[in-house]
């Protein structure tokens, strides 16, 4: 069984950053497409972020585009979140989860998607 691990979640203001990680037991991350979800009170899990198993391409939310960026670190078996210019709109429990197929194009829904982490949570407000 795949185990994520998801850290880095907080209070920031309007405007702040934060960097979500996302790690790895029992198995490679580069094995996987990675994806990053979030879930605020009342709406459903929409995909953030996800980077492709073989190389690396990565697909954004226009939501978050120009402010939010995936990326891997191998030799950490983590990937990280790295989130800038955050606004209120962004407060919501954020979650990894892994796509044995590796493949980010048609990944799109939770579905698509068989391990998950426990979620971190990020507010952003003043």
């Amino acid at each position: 069984q795949v185990q994520l691990v998801e850290s880095g979640g907080g209070l920031v203001q309007p405007g702040g950053s934060l960097r979500l990680s996302c790690a790895a037991s029992k198995f490679t991350l580069d094995y996987y497409a990675i994806g990053w979800f979030r879930q605020a009170p009342g709406k459903e899990r929409e995909r953030v972020s996800c980077i492709s198993r073989r190389d690396g391409s990565t697909i954004d939310a226009d939501s978050v585009k120009g402010r939010f960026t995936i990326s891997r670190d191998n030799a950490k078996n983590t990937v990280y979140l790295q989130m800038n210019s955050l606004k209120p709109e962004d407060t919501a429990v954020y979650y990894c989860a892994a796509r044995s197929l590796g493949s980010c194009t048609r990944a799109t829904t939770p579905d698509d998607f068989g391990s998950w982490g426990q979620g971190t949570q990020v507010t952003v407000s003043s």
